[in-house]
């Protein structure tokens, strides 16, 4: 099988699998544990991570925090619905935003922003109209982007999971209990398993961690819509791999302990900051935008375990992992993961491959 094949990054999924609601308790979720050298599958929970690692290892942690980026409002022309998705802001002010609505919008045309109550609370301005959807749009009230955002903001849940639409316990379940920096429009979804009860179990087996960013942004679920990876462009994210988190990666390598990744995201980054890494290092410190995509036959060079949910078809976190685990293998693991009806996606089951 080639690279380019277009069964490399397919497969069939039942509707009934995709978790519409996370578990009660974030451990409880099924973690598939897949062995590259036995070449085999196993079935556990993630209550039983700290079983399958120990002292010497790091594990790496995307410490993103999702911002409430869901917008509803209306059009003030016309009093027609409009739903947006906040993506960034920039130092002028002016944010960059993905919107819908029925007819078509104009430039200068006004948006009435809805609180979670349906009250009138922001105004917005969509200024100029951008490629795919987007727009460059300004508050009117001049307010900052955390508070327009806390006031209006709505967590923004894949389409998969209830059509996008939050419930209350979605606030607190769709942010990782590490989560430190706000610039995500979408979860690091492997970390949403961790609970602190978690975190000091694995702790107490001798694994230190360490703190990545990267910001997932809106071109993460994109799905492949070429014949093959070679034509699908690659989404940009910001992320940043800061210097004492680059010595502690290196120190970890130095001594032979494992570098165990939690979520693509977290990879990425890594992968991004391996590239420009000296001889003997197997990072450097790292900041900016990343474009690379990671897709077989990749050699990895800053990871040796990586923990990640199931995901999309057609999408380019399916090809990472496929590069990480090998393609026949995650093919394997996933029909496995059908056929013992394992939950998929956001707030579905996890794998380690080891």
């Amino acid at each position: 099988m080639s690279e380019s094949d277009p069964l490399l990054f397919d497969y069939e999924l039942p509707r009934e699998l995709i978790a519409q609601e996370p578990l009660a308790n974030r451990a409880d979720a099924r973690l598939m544990l897949v062995d590259r050298q036995k070449q085999s599958i196993t079935h556990w929970h993630v209550r039983d991570l700290p079983d399958f690692v120990g002292g010497g290892d790091r594990m790496v942690l995307n410490d993103t925090k999702v911002l409430p980026a869901t917008l509803t409002g209306k059009r003030l022309k016309t009093g027609g619905a409009w739903r947006g998705l906040f993506l960034s802001a920039e130092p002028s002010g002016d944010w960059r935003i993905v919107c819908k609505t029925r007819g078509t919008l104009e430039p200068f045309e006004k948006v009435v922003l809805l609180d979670r109550e349906n009250r009138e609370a922001e105004r917005l301005w969509l200024v100029e109209k951008l490629s795919e959807g987007q727009w460059v749009a300004r508050p009117e009230s001049g307010a900052s982007v955390d508070e327009v955002l806390t006031r209006v903001g709505r967590v923004p849940l894949p389409h998969y999971i209830r059509d996008g639409k939050m419930v209350d316990d979605d606030i607190a379940r769709y942010q990782t209990v590490f989560a430190r920096k706000p610039g995500a429009v979408a979860a690091p979804t492997a970390g949403l398993h961790f609970t602190q009860s978690l975190l000091r179990q694995i702790e107490a087996r001798g694994v230190e961690f360490t703190a990545v960013t990267l910001h997932v942004g809106l071109g993460t679920f994109r799905p492949i819509k070429a014949d093959t990876s070679d034509g699908h462009q690659m989404h940009a994210e910001w992320g940043e791999l800061l210097p004492s988190a680059a010595d502690a990666i290196n120190q970890t390598r130095a001594t032979d302990g494992r570098i165990i990744a939690v979520g693509t995201t977290s990879v990425r980054t890594l992968e991004t900051a391996a590239a420009t890494a000296p001889a003997g290092q197997a990072v450097a410190p790292w900041s900016g935008d990343t474009t690379l995509f990671l897709r077989p036959p990749h050699q990895f060079r800053a990871v040796d375990a990586l923990m990640t949910n199931f995901h999309f078809p057609r999408t380019t976190l399916l090809l990472l992992v496929q590069a990480f685990g090998g393609v026949e293998l995650i093919r394997a693991a996933y029909r496995e993961a059908i056929a013992e009806r394992y939950r998929f996606y956001s707030y579905g089951d996890t794998m380690l491959i080891v």
